[in-house]
C-alpha cells in the first residue's frame, strides 16, 4: 500500500498518476487523507492527556507523602477523568486507523513513469520480440490434439477426478513437465536465486502482505475450516517468509527461486481461449522473486527480464516482451514486463511470464523494512517474474516443435528428459 507521508505530500501528483489505471476513485484518498488528520489530531491530544496522567500520578504520590491528602484526592479526581477520557481517544483512534487500512487496501499501486496509459492489454507495448515462429506443415494439431495423439496429457480425466481444468500428465508427458520445472529452477539456482521450498497454503496475514488479498479474494481457493488459501502463485509464501522484518543493508539483494503448483479459481473464465492448456485451475510454475534497496530495484528489474529472455532463447521459442500499459497492470505492481510465447498452431500469442516490480508497495503491507549503513530505515523494494509458467510454455512447445515424425525436443531439455523426440 501507500505510506501515508507520501501520499500527503504528494496527492497531486499520485492522482495524476493513478490516471493511467483508469482510477476514478478519487474521493477514496480524500477520504483517507481526512481520516488521517483526524487521527493525527486524535493521536496528539491522546498523547499530551498520557503525559498529563503521567504527571500527575507523580504529583499524587508526592503530596501523599507530604501529608497533604486533600490536594492529592483533587488531583486523582482529575486523573479519573484523564482515564476516561484517553480511553474514549483510544477506542477512537483505534477504530480511525481500521477505516484507514480499509481504505489504504483499495488503493493501486503508483504506476512508475515509463508505464504507458491504457485501459486494455490492446494499449501494451510491445519492446522486443525474438526467435523465429516456424512454418508448420499442413495439418499441424493445436496442442490438445497433439497430448491426445501421443497419450502425454488427460483433460478428460482430470476432470472426472476434480473437474475442468485440472489435467492429468502422462508418460512423457509428465517426464517433460518435470524436466522444464528442474531446468528452469537450476538455471534460477545458477544465476544466483537460492533454492527454497515453501509451503501451498497461506493464512490471510500472507495474502494480504503481498496484495492478492482483499483484491483477488474471488480469484483464490479458500479453505474455510482453516482459514487458510492455496497459493495463486509461490511470490506469496516466498515475500511473506520476510513479513515483520527489520534487514540489514548489507543482507540485500535476497534473491530466492521456488516451484510450487498453483491454484486459481479463474471464475467466469470460458470460452475457446481457455482450451487446453491455455488457463487451468491448478499448474505448475517456477518463480524467482527478489529484495533489494530503491537504488538497485530498476536495475534487479532489467537483470530478471534479460534471465528469462536468456532461458527463452535457450529453449528456442519465438517470444516477445511487452510492456504493460496502466489498465492492464496488476493491483500492486508499480512496472511490469509481460513475455508472450507464439503459439503457431493456435494463431495466437501467450503469456507465459511476468516480471514485477513493486517497490515498496508490498513492504508497507508487509512491515518490511532494512536499516541502511547510516543508520535510517527503508522500505525495501519488492520483485517477482515467473521463470516459468508451465502450462503455455509446454503448449508452445509442443506446437512449434511438432514435425510430421513427432515432437522435437529443444536440445538444452534433451539432458533432462532423457528422450529427444516424442513420437
Amino acid at each position: 500500500m501507500l505510506q501515508l507521508k507520501y501520499l500527503r505530500e504528494n496527492k497531486e501528483a499520485v492522482l495524476e498518476a493513478l490516471k493511467k489505471r483508469n482510477f476514478k476513485e478519487v474521493e477514496l484518498i480524500d477520504n483517507l487523507l481526512d481520516l488521517d488528520e483526524s487521527r493525527r489530531k486524535t493521536q496528539t491530544e491522546l498523547d499530551q492527556q498520557l503525559a498529563e496522567a503521567n504527571s500527575l500520578a507523580k504529583e499524587i504520590g508526592e503530596l501523599f507523602k507530604i501529608g497533604e491528602s486533600d490536594k492529592a484526592q483533587e488531583l486523582k479526581e482529575r486523573s479519573g477523568q484523564l482515564k476516561f477520557s484517553s480511553k474514549e481517544l483510544q477506542e477512537l483512534l483505534q477504530d480511525t486507523e481500521n477505516k484507514m487500512s480499509e481504505l489504504r487496501y483499495q488503493i493501486p499501486n503508483v504506476p512508475k513513469d515509463n508505464v504507458p496509459s491504457g485501459s486494455s492489454e490492446e494499449d501494451n507495448i510491445e519492446v522486443e520480440r525474438s526467435g523465429r515462429i516456424p512454418e508448420l506443415s499442413e495439418g499441424a494439431l493445436p496442442h490438445w490434439e497433439l497430448a491426445k495423439k501421443y497419450d502425454l496429457i488427460d483433460f478428460e480425466l482430470g476432470s472426472k477426478i476434480t473437474g475442468a481444468g485440472f489435467p492429468v500428465y502422462k508418460g512423457k508427458g509428465a517426464r517433460l513437465q518435470r524436466a522444464l520445472i528442474n531446468y528452469f529452477l537450476d538455471k534460477n539456482v545458477a544465476a544466483g536465486y537460492q533454492e527454497t521450498q515453501v509451503p501451498h497454503l497461506v493464512n490471510e496475514l500472507s495474502g494480504y502482505g503481498t496484495g492478492q488479498l482483499p483484491d483477488k479474494e474471488g480469484q483464490m481457493y479458500h479453505v474455510t475450516a482453516d482459514d487458510l488459501y492455496l497459493i495463486p502463485t509461490a511470490e506469496v509464501p516466498l515475500t511473506n517468509i520476510f513479513r515483520d522484518q527489520l534487514l540489514e543493508e548489507k543482507q540485500l539483494p535476497i534473491c530466492l527461486t521456488g516451484y510450487t503448483p498453483c491454484f486459481r479459481r479463474e471464475a467466469g473464465s470460458y470460452g475457446s481461449h481457455v482450451r487446453g492448456l491455455n488457463r487451468l485451475h491448478q499448474f505448475d510454475k517456477v518463480e524467482i522473486v527478489r529484495l533489494e534497496t530503491p537504488k538497485r530495484s530498476e536495475a534487479a528489474l532489467e537483470e530478471m527480464v534479460d534471465h528469462v529472455r536468456g532461458i527463452l532463447n535457450e529453449i528456442e521459442l519465438p517470444f516477445r516482451i511487452l510492456r504493460l500499459c496502466g489498465g492492464d497492470l496488476g493491483f500492486t505492481s508499480a512496472l511490469t514486463y509481460d513475455f508472450e510465447l507464439f503459439s503457431t498452431a493456435q494463431d495466437k500469442w501467450l503469456e507465459i511470464s511476468s516480471v514485477s516490480t513493486f517497490e515498496g508497495f508490498q513492504s508497507e503491507r508487509l512491515k518490511l523494512r532494512y536499516k541502511a549503513n547510516d543508520g535510517s530505515k527503508h522500505l525495501v523494494h519488492t520483485l517477482n517474474g515467473s521463470s516459468l509458467a508451465l502450462p503455455r510454455v509446454l503448449a508452445g512447445l509442443l506446437e512449434n516443435c511438432q514435425t510430421p515424425e513427432g515432437i522435437k525436443i529443444p536440445k538444452v531439455l534433451v539432458p533432462y528428459t532423457g528422450f529427444d523426440m516424442i513420437s
